[in-house]
């Protein structure tokens, strides 16, 4: 019987194991998306407790207390910091095969050194342990621990970047860029939602915006001032992928209607999305921007949580729509004007992943080694099922060899155990096939492949 997080945690084979120590596993990280708060990285911060670093933003541990039958005073409710921890621990023995399990032990061993299994008995040592450890553990301090060497943070285009430009006057050894995420000038559907996003731009684009073509002219000079503070990347998060043809008289209509409070009808939504992405996606060309398109989540399920906590509450889902036609039409409409940047698609239904890897491969043109990705398994489907499903896609459809890797996608400074997690993964499925006999055994040329996918594909690719 294997030890349980050892050593050789999910390398199965010798050969798995050699690729991972000897190539993968002390690579310098290029975290191309997370939700870490540039604010804190600016002020360097020191936390206050594990609580505070671990606990307090983490949707995916609420998901897991609210089904273990936590109330939400216990989660995200008035009690006290420790209440909450003791809470998180003693549901910790009840996601074994979630892969919190695996995760809540790697973040406690690194940095922490913590090696006991987490529970209600060994909670108050532990956070007695982590917390006398925090003071060293800066914001600034992880990163550079984990050897992360550079990465991209996710900021609306009204935001000033004041907090990146403060970083890049104090340089700490790790490199911050932001991303250009517009997702709420697009959001037609939702007035409230829009209209408040539209006064903000108008705002601190100092310009009125009353059609659909002032809101562009300031949404680009937002991209302009984007471009200026280092930010070399967009992202999108969509519900599926939109392609409605409109004329400027549609588009104006469903402009005024959002801010008279109308929202817009299916077909609408759809009309406006695709004229914003469409614009989007022709400046990030002309910059030579990368983009990326997060799709597939059903998000908000619950009003009751949604009206109480607001979004980002851990009441979100994997929707089932259909984007293969409107994909293909969105990225043809830019192929043919030659108009199509580097380009990362991420599927969170893995029914549709061979769908997103096989649309990839359309609209290769040799410009780049893997210029259109099929992105890593994401939110629901960043763990071993997901990542190993999204990596044997990849291989059957397109060149895993090219792939540009794993990225954090998270809100927490101690995540950075998943680009572990994926790597030891990663090696493992190689290693394996070696051993079975369906790679040959020149480990040489396969730890050059880890490497690339683990460091060298994304710092090629982004150009930061």
């Amino acid at each position: 019987m294997k030890q349980f997080l050892s050593e050789d945690f999910l390398l199965q084979t010798e050969t798995a194991k050699r690729l991972y120590f000897d190539y993968a596993a002390n690579m310098p990280i290029i975290d191309y998306h997370n939700h870490l708060p540039p604010d804190q990285i600016a002020e360097n911060k020191t936390f206050a407790n594990l609580y505070e670093i671990w606990l307090k933003g983490d949707h995916y541990k609420w998901r897991a207390m609210r089904a273990n039958g936590v109330a939400e005073e216990y989660i995200t409710g008035n009690a006290d910091d420790y209440t909450k921890f003791r809470h998180w621990a003693a549901t910790t023995p009840y996601t074994m095969r979630n892969p919190l399990y695996h995760w809540t032990h790697m973040e406690l061993r690194n940095p922490f050194g913590v090696t006991e299994l987490l529970s209600e008995k060994t909670a108050e040592k532990i956070y007695n342990d982590c917390n006398a450890q925090l003071p060293q553990f800066t914001t600034q301090r992880l990163l550079q621990h984990f050897k992360v060497e550079a990465l991209c943070t996710t900021d609306d285009p009204v935001d000033d970047l004041s907090h990146h430009q403060h970083i890049a006057n104090k340089p700490f050894g790790v490199s911050v860029f932001p991303t250009f995420r517009p997702d709420r000038a697009m959001a037609v559907d939702n007035p409230a939602v829009f209209n408040q996003f539209t006064d903000q731009l108008s705002a601190v684009a100092n310009t009125s915006i009353e059609s659909f073509e002032q809101l562009l002219e300031a949404l680009k000079g937002r991209h302009d001032h984007f471009h200026a503070a280092g930010c070399r990347l967009s992202d999108h998060g969509l519900n599926t992928f939109y392609f409605a043809n409109a004329s400027s008289q549609e588009l104006n209509n469903i402009f005024r209607n959002a801010r008279n409070q109308q929202a817009a009808n299916p077909l609408e939504n759809a009309q406006f999305k695709t004229a914003v992405l469409l614009a989007v996606a022709e400046w990030n060309h002309q910059a030579g921007w990368a983009q990326q398109f997060h799709v597939g989540a059903i998000r908000n399920n619950n009003s009751r949580l949604l009206s109480r906590l607001g979004a980002d509450a851990g009441v979100d889902s994997i929707g089932d729509w259909q984007v293969a036609e409107a994909m293909s039409r969105f990225f043809d409409t830019l192929d043919k004007k030659e108009r199509l940047a580097k380009t990362i698609v991420y599927n969170l239904n893995p029914a549709y992943n061979e769908v997103f890897a096989t649309m990839a491969g359309n609209f290769q043109d040799g410009e780049v080694p893997g210029k259109i990705q099929f992105g890593s398994g994401w939110w629901f489907l960043d763990q071993k099922d997901g990542m190993e499903k999204q990596m044997n896609a990849l291989s059957n459809m397109g060149l895993l060899s090219r792939f540009v890797g794993m990225l954090t996608d998270s809100r927490s400074f101690l995540s950075y155990s998943r680009h572990e997690y994926f790597r030891r993964i990663l090696c493992n499925l190689i290693g394996t096939d070696v051993e079975e006999g369906e790679l040959p055994n020149d480990v040489a040329w396969l730890g050059k492949m880890v490497q690339d996918i683990c460091y060298y594909n994304a710092k090629a690719y982004f150009e930061f």
